[in-house]
């Protein structure tokens, strides 16, 4: 058993942009486990947008990371010691150990998963956190129903594939909105999209309006600025906004809403929500969609960086865009 751990550390606050300086990678001793405890070896790690809120200290729903502590992330990987009865070496298990190669605790944070049908990368994607936050965002604000019309934004990462993938399960007109022509052209041609926007090319809105030539019925929010402008004017009375994520606003940029007289004006549902607050959904959530990825029915991509070093680099690429699909880090 190795005696040393790998960790990254947040070592400070971003001002503006968010960049390597930020963080520290250091080497730990690994201390013996005392009764109860349990210790993983990581075999991925999640890199998710809501890490860069985190980053800063100010107001939000969840505490800032502390300073030089490990960086906050969700992980999956393997038990390699046992002080705890409802744990065995062996386990495959997800949790949130958090940047680091190894992560040891009294257990009530971990889960162990099934891989036979399932691959463990994927706890951390279509059937964790990022599928949670699909599913709940869908069908609790959203509400869709059969021939209205859905529009996603990020539509090809994470989270925005399974949103669109439900939706047109559900009967609906589903269309995206992407950086690029290759990532559209996933959009509709892999994951089943009937359309899908490029905001890089052109006018946002006159691309939108071709694609929902019956108006917008639900709109699922990960981007805000321009995108959300852009939808909202395509807003059809009586539509639901589910807002997970402002991602055009995370380094600090003001972003302005530029006509939110259509949300009276329309009758708009607007609800922001937060995944974690909503954890009595997530056994019927992750049951649903575990089955889905189990008969290949659900489609997802992950865009994967080696190593531990190589963490802040791909979540500063992620929140650039440069992604495909969810991105993890290979530990292990």
């Amino acid at each position: 058993m190795t005696q040393s751990n790998r960790q990254i550390l947040l070592v400070s606050r971003p001002e503006g942009a968010a960049s390597v300086d930020n963080f520290r990678l250091v080497e730990t001793p690994l201390a013996p486990l005392a009764e109860g405890q349990v210790r993983v070896r990581n075999h991925w790690l999640s890199l998710d947008p809501y890490m860069r809120g985190r980053m800063n200290d100010s107001k939000s729903y969840a505490a800032p990371q502390p300073l030089d502590a490990v960086m906050i992330g969700g992980t999956a990987g393997e038990v390699v010691e046992s002080l705890n009865r409802k744990f065995k070496v062996g386990d495959r298990v997800v949790g949130m150990a958090g940047w680091q190669e190894y992560g040891t605790s009294d257990g009530s944070d971990l889960h162990v998963v099934e891989t036979k049908h399932v691959p463990l990368a994927a706890y951390l994607g279509p059937v964790g956190m990022p599928g949670a936050t699909a599913w709940y965002g869908l069908n609790r604000i959203i509400a869709p129903q059969a021939g209205q019309t859905v529009v996603v934004s990020a539509a090809s990462g994470a989270v925005g594939s399974v949103v669109g993938q439900l939706a047109k399960r559900a009967g609906c007109h589903a269309v995206g909105i992407a950086g690029g022509a290759e990532k559209c052209r996933y959009v509709v041609e892999t994951l089943g999209f009937d359309a899908c926007v490029d905001y890089k090319a052109g006018d946002l809105y006159q691309q939108l309006k071709a694609a929902t030539p019956q108006g917008v019925d639900g709109y699922f929010e990960n981007v805000g600025g321009d995108v959300l402008n852009a939808t909202l004017a395509r807003m059809n009375a009586g539509g639901r906004i589910a807002v997970c994520g402002m991602i055009a606003g995370y380094d600090g940029e003001p972003i302005p809403l530029k006509h939110p007289q259509l949300l009276l004006t329309q009758r708009l549902l607007v609800q922001g929500f937060i995944v974690t607050e909503h954890l009595d959904v997530w056994p019927k959530a992750l049951s649903e969609l575990g089955a889905l990825v189990a008969k290949k029915q659900l489609v997802y991509r992950e865009s994967i960086a080696e190593g531990l070093e190589n963490a802040p680099t791909a979540f500063l690429g992620m929140l650039k865009g440069q992604n495909f699909g969810k991105q993890l880090v290979k530990l292990a």
